[in-house]
């Protein structure tokens, strides 16, 4: 059985990411990307589905373990009767090859270790042809290969590469895993502790550009880090997540696959990089951006795989059966052809930002951008299944018409402060239009509230974002009203819902947690209303959700107290620093 999802850490090398649990075990590992097929993949399944697993020999769980500073090094230390041991876990930023550092460290006394690697590529599917000489281990199937180096002799036994040893105060032993496709010859050997302090020196430095002042300053850059280690290096795009099918109910099968780039990430993360000085990967995710909105308008999805691929093709996986039992198992995801009108007003916001920040190349995408707003001038009275990807029937959800209000308005903008071309009174009048009837429709008089989509009673956490986007301000009485209508309809334990799942507008049976990206959001809009103090407290409050690494996942069970669905989550990390932002008193 895998362990919570709240006891896991990560490791990663810019273009995959490792979960590793408290017990020395890496349960999960997609290689070469993220999203690849994964050759550890008992996180979804059993030991048999494939795991790495360096500990004391007795076992249990691990005594403390902390990040190496402002890095992704793992440090996890064991005090057993016989002295302490410390296991250290690195994915050294790629050169080439993609590695897995593990490094197992003597502390004090002479403590027995235990290393057992079990190989399964294709989600824990297909067993490797594997070879042991000596000190080495390849292990091959089909296109994959991986290898494994140490100095200590390796064993096969029961489909398992096993070393049993002794580390004495002061022992370091290596071992250095390394992926490469079977066509090609045997990688290079490397030196494990040389990548280790390559991987060190990569993160200090890469820290040091921090630009970040305000109140909780390590929390932020331990987010910033996060969304560092989940960014595709190649591409510039941002994954929502390192994880696929993690539910958010336990034993329910609302499990998804988040190993992919969602435009609407776009404006969130922007905000988030640039204003901690990041703007390199502002620009870059921006880039992406660009790339992947080019072509028709009218194709436009609302994510794509890490390098811009359209086709995410959704199919279930029924040899795993799903973190503690909750199944399916998704590859692929079957959204990215909904159509959801949000995405062509957040592209446009995201551009407005990149834009604002004065980030060299956005003038040069104006008529990807004038496609965008006819577009959006044709389609925007169209219902969708909202932000939330609903699998049930379309609505005119008011977030989404809310957004195509802010894209026109942001092209509206480039026009007025910016000189470029554009039908700016046209667009004018558009603006309006939209506007009023939101405000018509989507406003429920006799509670103050706004509504999750026209004619319903129910609520949703994305109308917090009215004010954010410019739509109304926050003085405004309907958005106090919606502000509050929001925090008492759908909080649990002070937490926030997206909306009401028993109102059955998603289509999917079974419930959720509390989304920790709309908490977020209610901090933010608290603080906007002028409820500062108490915004702070549920800052506060979300802060300590935080795993003992400062990890976050999608969301949050108020009555366990336990992380739920993927993990570590972007949105959730770039509401932290966007909230820390807002909020700081500096």
């Amino acid at each position: 059985m895998s362990q919570r999802i709240e006891d896991y850490g990560v490791i990663g090398d810019l273009q995959t990411m490792a979960l590793v649990g408290r017990d020395g075990s890496i349960d999960w590992l997609c290689l070469p990307r993220f999203d690849s097929g994964a050759c550890f993949a008992k996180l979804l399944g059993t030991d048999d589905n494939g795991f790495w697993r360096i500990a004391p020999s007795a076992g249990g769980s691990c005594t403390r373990r902390h990040y190496r500073g402002d890095s992704l090094i793992l440090e996890t230390e064991w005090e057993t009767p016989e002295g302490s041991v410390r296991v250290i876990d690195a994915m050294p930023v790629r050169d080439g090859a993609a590695d897995v550092v593990r490094i197992v460290e003597g502390i004090s006394g002479r403590v027995p270790v235990r290393s057992d690697l079990r190989l399964r590529f294709d989600y824990g599917h297909i067993i490797p042809w594997v070879n042991h000489t000596g000190h080495q281990m390849s292990a091959i199937a089909g296109p994959d290969s991986v290898w494994l180096d140490t100095p200590v002799e390796l064993h096969g036994r029961d489909l398992t590469t096993e070393v049993e040893f002794e580390v004495s105060a002061g022992d370091r032993i290596p071992f250095l895993l390394t992926y490469h496709p079977s066509h090609e010859p045997a990688p290079a050997r490397r030196d494990a502790e040389l990548e280790l302090q390559r991987t060190e020196a990569f993160w200090t430095e890469w820290v040091s550009r921090a630009d970040y002042d305000g109140e909780w300053r390590d929390a932020v850059v331990r987010s910033l880090v996060t969304l560092k280690g989940l960014t595709y290096a190649p591409s510039g795009g941002i994954v929502a997540a390192a994880t696929t099918s993690l539910p958010e109910e336990i034993g329910g099968s609302r499990n998804w696959d988040y190993r992919y780039c969602w435009l609407r990430d776009a404006t969130f993360t922007l905000q988030a990089l640039i204003s901690t000085g990041y703007l390199a990967e502002a620009g870059a995710w921006r880039d992406w951006l660009l790339r992947a909105v080019a072509g028709d308008p009218a194709d436009l999805q609302i994510m794509y795989s890490i390098d811009g691929t359209r086709r995410l093709t959704e199919y279930e996986l029924p040899w795993l059966p799903g973190y503690e039992g909750s199944s399916p198992v998704r590859i692929g995801n079957g959204a990215a052809s909904q159509f959801q009108l949000d995405v062509w007003g957040e592209a446009l916001d995201g551009l407005h930002v990149a834009r604002e920040a004065g980030l060299a190349g956005v003038t040069a995408g104006w008529d990807l951008q004038l496609a965008l707003l006819d577009y959006l001038e044709g389609n925007w009275r169209r219902p969708d299944k909202s932000l939330w990807e609903i699998r049930g029937p379309d609505q005119q959800f008011v977030h989404s018409k809310v957004m195509a209000w802010a894209g026109i308005d942001r092209g509206i903008q480039a026009v007025e402060h910016f000189g470029l071309e554009g039908s700016v009174d046209r667009w004018r009048a558009l603006r309006e239009e939209i506007h009023t009837e939101v405000c018509r429709e989507g406003f429920d008089a006799d509670r103050g509230t706004f509504t999750q989509h026209y004619g319903s009673p129910g609520l949703d956490a994305a109308l917090l974002l009215i004010p954010r986007v410019g739509f109304l301000p926050y003085a405004d009485p309907r958005v106090v009203g919606t502000v509050e209508a929001v925090q008492r309809e759908l909080s649990e334990e002070g937490f926030l819902l997206r909306y009401r799942t028993e109102h059955g507008v998603d289509g999917l049976p079974g419930h959720e947690g509390a989304f920790l990206l709309c908490s977020f959001w209610l901090a933010d809009a608290l603080h906007g209303i002028g409820r500062t103090g108490e915004a702070r407290d549920l800052f506060e409050r979300l802060l300590g959700l935080r795993n003992d690494l400062g990890l976050l996942a999608e969301e949050h069970d108020p009555v366990t107290g336990r992380h739920l669905g993927n993990t570590p989550q972007a949105f959730s990390h770039v509401g932290l620093v966007n909230s820390a932002r807002v909020l700081s008193r500096r």
